[in-house]
């Protein structure tokens, strides 16, 4: 797969993305005084209550314990590997950080009811542009009307490694999804980076099918079943640049 370069930014271009930072934190800086959501407070909980039994599960299960498991969890998860356009994985592993931080974002800005996004659907081109330049990797916005999900708009978002793109879609009956974007320092990029595989995770209601290509994470997320978010993460993966 073949990537475009970005044109370097200019020095007008720098001094409107410093003013918009600032601009941003002045906007949100009120939010760092608000309390921490119940629903997020739960998931951090989840988190927590998995990372101590996983903890828990290696000092005590033993060799043939986790033998057992991953021919239980290989069992159980056969369903999944399915033929589709991008297979599944059929190694089991942890859900990584990208991912995680795919379903936070996602609970955080899909309740919100006047700023879910922050570049609305009539500048698709500017944000596509803008969020493009901030990642580090051209994007573009994929049209879902087919499925009956029109684009909301989108966001910047930070993370431990840099810049993370959001886009929010919304059906009639108001059901959300976002597609999270950005790319992966090494410690979190799979060996097979290259042969690109989706992976399913949940927390609570919302799944996310994520996936690896180049050294980008795309992390997919919805409160849909299984089936209907596996062929929106493919008619979304078709959309992408290559």
């Amino acid at each position: 797969m073949s990537v475009t370069p970005l044109p370097p930014e200019s020095s007008e271009e720098r001094r409107i993305r410093e003013q918009q930072d600032i601009w941003l934190q002045g906007l949100h800086r009120g939010v760092l005084n608000e309390p921490v959501p119940v629903y997020l407070q739960e998931a951090a909980r989840a988190i927590q209550s998995r990372h101590r039994s996983a903890m828990q599960w290696t000092r005590t299960g033993g060799w043939a314990a986790s033998v057992a498991f991953a021919f239980i969890m290989g069992w159980v998860a056969q369903p999944l590997w399915g033929t589709s356009a991008v297979g599944f994985s059929q190694a089991a592993r942890s859900t990584p950080l990208f991912a995680q931080q795919a379903l936070a974002a996602h609970a955080v800005f899909t309740p919100e009811v006047r700023h879910p996004v922050e570049v609305g659907p009539t500048e698709q081109q500017h944000l596509v542009q803008w969020l493009s330049k901030r990642v580090g990797k051209p994007l573009a916005a994929p049209d879902l009307q087919t499925q009956g999900y029109q684009l909301m708009g989108g966001r910047l978002l930070s993370a431990e490694s840099g810049a993370r793109a959001q886009m929010m879609f919304e059906n009639a009956a108001g059901k959300r999804l976002t597609l999270y974007v950005g790319g992966l320092p090494i410690s979190q990029t799979p060996a097979s980076a290259s042969s690109t595989g989706f992976q399913l995770t949940q927390q609570g209601r919302n799944l996310s099918f994520y996936w690896v290509d180049q050294n980008f994470g795309y992390a997919l997320t919805g409160e849909l079943d299984r089936q209907t978010m596996l062929a929106l993460a493919e008619a979304v993966y078709a959309q992408l640049p290559r």
